[in-house]
């Protein structure tokens, strides 16, 4: 099989955006750290050719080992053995193959032992561990909970917890959900206890539905203020699996990531340590946690549609009906030129907002050295702003086109896709999951419609238009009047001032703005790289239509009808006589 990184040159087309140079010179701290480390790069081509190096690596990986026990990993899944989760022997392969080239902690600072990468490479390598496996996706994506320990926690415990991630290969989990606190995370319960008499906390109580659960180290959310029921008596804390106080009590059954353990735990007494303040568990480090999940989501929803894309060009150039292949009819040739159209648009989508989530970080790293200059600050303020709202945007649009494009594969498949002797049949299943958790599609839409009420995504679709070359003319106009149409029915919402209807169309309001924002990278990427010129041209024909449609739905939709989707009236559930 080919390497992952060179069968796919988008990333290098993505590695070499004008911005990464900021990013770079900014996470390297212009360089100076060469002196310091042999192995830290010394300018920014050199910074470049060991991410390319190091992606390369991760491609090989990928191709060799990962996707190859893709499938053992789904059938024979992990379980439980003396109160430890035993990987099954594919994972376990895969993420020694991983640790022992050094890649587990790629971003982490290089005093932690980390490789000091900004997020764009860390993004690419999952976006190809998760079109290897999805599942695998889950365990190795998790060491992003060492960047929120490096973001939160103090120095002892930085110096304690992160270089065990590289040295040691240390596994990680995000322990938030409960059985009555699912999405609703201010509803936790699991209770945190000071004990004045040794200083340490102690954790009582039960989470569900924890991905990689029984990990090395564990980011818990839980109830320090006694008497409170909201987000504000809610702090986060470290527990180390070496101090064996919980009970792995269950592992679920999953229609699909199935080599990913997904874990019933049982706190009794266990240890912990505080990160940062008490009461900003949730409304802070939580908050950071999970956009950093979402990020992953989307890099790990774009691996699974390429994987799906893949697997349906190569069966419809060798499956031959009515006397030629069936990638020769419209019907065939349609969805499949789509699926790759909708993949280069999603890819996109991933490292625009990756970019305006790294400068964000990069300047919070540099302010804990030094303060920033007024430009820096406002620049900071202007990406984080940009980030808040991309983040559940990606998630929204990447997780369900992924799902669809698993969807039309399995399809171009066939009967022969429904068994279980081609890889896509493991493949649709796993992207089910992609936009259920981390946040439903249904709360992304919530998060996301901020950008279209604070004209954030406007504005920012007012500056790509802006960087749109003349000789483009005929695609900008048609992103121009789809811009002119958002904008109308966005303001003939927004001007009802019922935040109940604004919630009913939240979510076609914001896959509308997302098709412009998508339809303008595409454009925009085909003026640093022709090859764009088809997917810009056909993407923008596409999504103008189904604009056009959410448009028809909302400017047609009658406010009365808002009581007829509330309830299903008693007398269609009973019998009829």
């Amino acid at each position: 099989m080919d390497n992952f990184f060179k069968d796919t040159p988008d990333f290098k087309f993505h590695l070499e955006h004008p911005i990464m140079k900021k990013i770079v010179a900014l996470k390297e701290r212009n360089f100076s750290e060469s002196e310091k480390y042999d192995y830290a790069p010394i300018n920014h081509e050199d910074a470049i050719d060991t991410y390319e190096k190091i992606l390369e690596i991760v491609g090989e990986i990928c191709a060799d080992t990962i996707s190859k026990n893709a499938e053992g990993v789904d059938v024979e899944g992990p379980h439980i053995e003396n109160n430890k989760v035993v990987y099954a022997k594919g994972t376990t392969a895969d993420y020694k193959a991983l640790y022992e080239a050094g890649l587990i902690g790629m971003s982490l600072p290089r005093k932690y032992e980390g490789l000091n990468f900004p997020l764009l490479p860390y993004v690419m390598a999952a976006e190809m561990v998760a079109r290897a496996d999805a599942g695998f996706a889950n365990i190795w994506g998790l060491q992003d909970c060492a960047e929120t320990i490096y973001e939160f926690g103090s120095e002892e415990q930085r110096e304690k917890y992160l270089p065990r991630f590289n040295r040691d290969g240390a596994t990680a989990a995000m322990v938030l959900t409960e059985p009555d606190a699912g999405s609703d995370l201010q509803s936790v319960k699991l209770k945190a206890t000071f004990n004045e008499e040794d200083k340490k906390w102690y954790l009582n109580g039960v989470k569900r539905f924890i991905t990689n659960g029984d990990a090395d180290i564990s980011l818990v959310l839980a109830r320090s203020e006694e008497g409170t029921t909201d987000a504000r008596g809610l702090s986060m804390f470290i527990y180390d699996r070496n101090d064996h106080a919980v009970q792995v009590r269950h592992l679920e059954k999953k229609l699909g990531i199935k080599g990913s353990p997904t874990c019933e735990l049982v706190f009794k007494n266990a240890p912990a340590e505080l990160v940062g303040k008490e009461r900003f568990g949730l409304i802070k480090y939580v908050m950071a946690l999970m956009n950093s999940a979402r990020l992953g989501v989307g890099a790990q929803s774009v691996g699974i549609a390429d994987a799906a894309y893949r697997e349906a060009l190569k069966y419809a150039e060798e499956r031959a009906q009515f006397g030629k292949v069936i990638i020769n009819f419209p019907a065939v040739y349609e969805m499949i030129t789509n699926m790759k159209v909708r993949i280069d648009a999603l890819r996109s989508l991933l490292y625009e907002t990756t970019r305006f989530v790294d400068v964000t970080k990069v300047y919070e790293d540099v302010m804990q050295e030094r303060p920033l200059e007024k430009e820096e600050r406002m620049e900071m303020k202007g990406y984080a702003k940009l980030a808040n709202v991309f983040t559940p945007l990606l998630k929204l649009m990447a997780s369900e086109a992924c799902n669809v494009i698993a969807y039309d594969s399995l399809q171009i498949h066939g009967g022969t896709g429904f068994m279980k002797d081609f890889p896509i049949e493991r493949i649709y299943r796993d992207a089910r999951i992609t936009s259920i958790y981390e946040g439903t599609t249904q709360l992304q839409a919530v998060a996301a419609i901020k950008g279209v009420t604070t004209g954030v995504y406007l504005e920012q679709i007012k500056n790509y238009e802006a960087k749109v070359f003349e000789e483009n003319v005929t695609l900008k106009t048609k992103l121009q009047e789809m811009t002119v149409s958002f904008e109308e029915i966005t303001q003939q919402v927004i001007d009802t001032h019922h935040t109940e209807l604004l919630d009913f169309h939240s979510r076609r309001l914001v896959e509308m703005a997302g098709n412009i924002i998508m339809g303008y990278l595409l454009l925009l990427n085909s003026q640093r790289d022709e090859k764009f010129n088809k997917s810009a041209k056909l993407f923008i024909n596409l999504v103008s239509s189904e604009n056009k449609e959410k448009f028809d739905y909302i400017n047609n939709f009658n406010i009365e009808n808002l009581d007829l989707y509330k309830l299903v009236p008693t007398e269609l559930l009973e019998p009829q006589v």
